[in-house]
């Protein structure tokens, strides 16, 4: 399984733009502290946002600070000061002021906003398991996009492509949403995969606990899917699918179970699926483009566990139980194609 990854709350987001907003002003970055800033900035698109809302205060403050060090209002004793330490005082107040400036971001903007939104993703062929905020955690299966919005009354993920497991942290305080294709997935406290497939319908596995889903109507560009009245309540054991207008729940198998969830360990199961059907679903985790040649091979069952990211173990399985031939061409594709001895 994946190393968990934790997201770094608002609190520490902010402390470190505090950081770079006292330094920039300090005096002027060097070629390296130059690229680390940028890198910085491109490492999360909340970085971006945190210096925009602390220059917009930092302005303020830098008036408020001129008007109080500049020579022009000093009076008394510290009209004699030098004029390195009266930049000393002005930057050691000017630094106070910005880890005053982060928390009221922190209180404040998120006693505004109410949320905190972070985009996560994986490339084709990897897997990834991270640690929201709450405590709860998800794991990506290859080529899978969310986004997460967790505020004070509700956490809503958005899995706009892919499939995920979430591993709900209780609280009943704040349900657990996860809006997928065309449906909406309601927990509290369990355990649970979604799946986005090709047509946006939407396939739910409960390995703990139950969920509530609603279907929604088909979304029109620009818009979100609004729910329609079809609602299904799904408990362990069981999986939903959307894909047919009257939403079903069937029951698995501890085994099913299992097999649906073998990616999370690297692996994918068939369990005497057509061959059609299991390069559909190995096409997922690489980017080689596999052609089934012959319909009557597309037609054969495949059965056994294989490694998500070894192709060549699957190719060389199939030869191994299968009447085919997996031959490649010039232009990169593979081809499955029935064993001459086969044919004969």
């Amino acid at each position: 399984m994946s190393e968990v990854v934790r997201l770094r709350t608002r609190a520490e987001v902010d402390e470190e733009a505090a950081m770079w907003t006292w330094r920039l002003d300090t005096a002027a970055l060097n070629a390296e502290e130059q690229q680390a800033y940028e890198a910085w900035l491109r490492q999360d698109a909340r970085h971006r946002r945190a210096m925009e809302e602390l220059s917009k205060v930092w302005g303020a403050l830098d008036q408020l600070g001129e008007s109080k060090f500049n020579d022009r209002h000093i009076v008394g004793e510290q009209r004699d000061l030098p004029l390195p330490q009266m930049r000393s005082r002005r930057h050691l107040w000017w630094f106070a002021a910005a880890a005053v400036v982060a928390g009221c971001i922190v209180g404040g903007v998120w006693m505004q906003r109410g949320y905190e939104r972070q985009t996560i993703s994986t490339a084709v062929g990897q897997e990834r398991d991270i640690l929201l905020a709450d405590g709860s955690v998800v794991a990506l299966n290859t080529n899978t996009i969310i986004e997460t919005d967790l505020s004070r009354r509700e956490r809503q993920i958005y899995l706009r492509k892919g499939e995920a497991h979430f591993q709900v942290a209780h609280d009943r305080s704040r349900p657990f949403l996860v809006q997928a294709g065309d449906a909406f997935v309601r927990a509290v406290g369990t355990e649970f995969e979604v799946r986005v497939r090709e047509d946006r319908h939407v396939d739910v596995v409960v390995n703990e606990g139950q969920v509530e889903v609603r279907a929604a109507m088909p979304a029109t560009p620009g818009s979100e899917p609004v729910p329609r009245a079809t609602v299904r309540a799904v408990s362990a054991g069981q999986q939903l699918s959307t894909a047919s207008s009257e939403i079903t729940v069937v029951p698995l198998s501890a085994q099913q179970i299992l097999s649906d969830l073998a990616w999370r360990e690297g692996a994918i199961v068939f369990n005497d699926e057509p061959l059609s059907a299991a390069v559909a679903e190995i096409e997922r985790y690489t980017d080689a483009r596999i052609v089934i040649s012959d319909a009557g091979v597309g037609e054969l069952k495949v059965g056994g566990r294989f490694r998500t990211g070894d192709l060549q173990g699957f190719f060389d399985g199939l030869q191994a139980a299968l009447p085919v031939a997996v031959r490649r061409s010039p232009d990169g594709l593979v081809y499955i194609d029935p064993r001459r001895e086969f044919n004969q």
